[in-house]
């Protein structure tokens, strides 16, 4: 194949762009074999800025709209079971839809990297940005015992960052990796450094890193065979066993947070995404008026950072779960906390987005 040439980074790359544009150049920059998507808002630009871009011509990555979602999982399936840096990006309906394919990936243990951004529902919703796409995410989504890695970033530049990142941790663990954004991140824009040229893989290079890749049948051996299917349960049972250790295993090496104005506080915000920087501007307000507080921002939404927030549980007053939804991850740091101290959520819905001076009020009037 004949490619013309792309700009080497030797320099910082700066560029003013929306989020969803960044995790594209990202992609290509990292040296990204596939992408197979459709259209949804507000990720839409992901998908048109691969395709403005023309990878194909530049890094030889297969740029792909599929004829649903429902194909774009089962072409990255495909995909990664030869070993290939795939990906795909959707937001919460599209999601929904590959939840069989993304169960089916993390089943017969292959990496990929997977974007949604956040849209309301349920159902068809609003193309507002929601944060209510937690439970399908971090509590696994499809069918089964099986979790995904997954990355909450709170800017532009981390939505780039998070592209080698989930991709790395993918192929670490042979597992796929999410980037679970929210509406307001994907269309935010702001300045980003972009990462620099990562050569893609050659064949040998895959055979080294994924010797289990399904790449026809070399000579003189049987191929590999890639599947989630598994009709005896005791080997069954072994398999999810061998799952659940590589998932204690990531646990306990993977977790990633971020403290904000926490050594004082009389009070913790947790918060992610989007919701986090509001929780900052929050932070800056109380302080004004004499109110201390701080904020615990998980990178992490899997693993949790359960550990840092116990640490914080005999530290504080209380806790208030910052989310644009109804009450998901408030669960998970009530659990962390194991009734050490008080856990409030404060949300909105329907795509309505919460000003610092409420996350304010809300402090005062559930911990008053």
């Amino acid at each position: 194949m004949n490619l013309r040439p792309h700009r080497t980074a030797d320099m910082e790359d700066i560029k003013l762009m929306k989020g969803n544009e960044a995790i594209a150049h990202a992609a290509i920059r990292y040296g990204t074999d596939g992408y197979f998507g459709y259209p949804i808002t507000p990720q839409s630009e992901i998908l048109e800025t691969l395709m403005a871009e023309k990878p194909w011509e530049t890094t030889g990555m297969v740029v792909l709209q599929a004829e649903s979602e429902v194909a774009a999982i089962n072409m990255v399936y495909g995909g990664a079971a030869t070993g290939k840096r795939v990906m795909t990006s959707s937001s919460s309906p599209g999601i929904s839809l590959k939840q069989e394919g993304i169960s089916y990936i993390a089943g017969a243990d292959l990496p990929c990297l997977i974007v949604n951004v956040m849209r309301g529902g349920p159902g068809l919703g609003t193309i507002q940005p929601s944060q209510a796409d937690y439970f399908q995410t971090v509590k696994g989504g499809g069918h089964g015992d099986y979790r995904l890695i997954t990355l909450a970033p709170s800017s532009v530049q981390e939505m780039a960052d998070f592209v080698a990142l989930g991709f790395d941790l993918a192929f670490r663990y042979a597992n796929p990796s999410m980037i679970l954004a929210d509406g307001m991140i994907g269309q935010l824009m702001e300045k980003v450094i972009l990462p620099p040229f990562r050569p893609r893989k050659t064949g040998a290079e895959i055979d080294a890193e994924s010797p289990w890749a399904a790449r026809g049948k070399p000579a003189g051996r049987q191929p590999n065979i890639i599947t989630s299917l598994e009709l005896d349960p005791v080997i069954m049972e072994r398999k999810n066993n061998r799952f659940q250790a590589k998932y204690r295993e990531i646990e306990a090496g993977e977790v990633r947070y971020e403290e904000y104005q926490c050594d004082d506080a009389e009070y913790l915000l947790v918060a992610f995404g989007s919701a986090a920087r509001i929780c900052q501007k929050a932070i800056e307000t109380a302080r004004s008026r004499g109110l201390r507080l701080g904020l615990l921002r998980p990178i992490t939404l899997w693993p949790f950072p359960k550990a840092p927030l116990a640490a914080y549980a005999g530290r504080v007053g209380g806790m208030l779960s910052v989310e644009l939804n109804a009450g998901q991850m408030v669960e998970d740091v009530r659990l962390a906390v194991n009734g050490k101290v008080k856990v409030e959520h404060f949300g909105r819905l329907g795509g309505i987005v919460f000003t610092p001076d409420e996350i304010v009020r809300a402090i005062e009037e559930k911990f008053a």
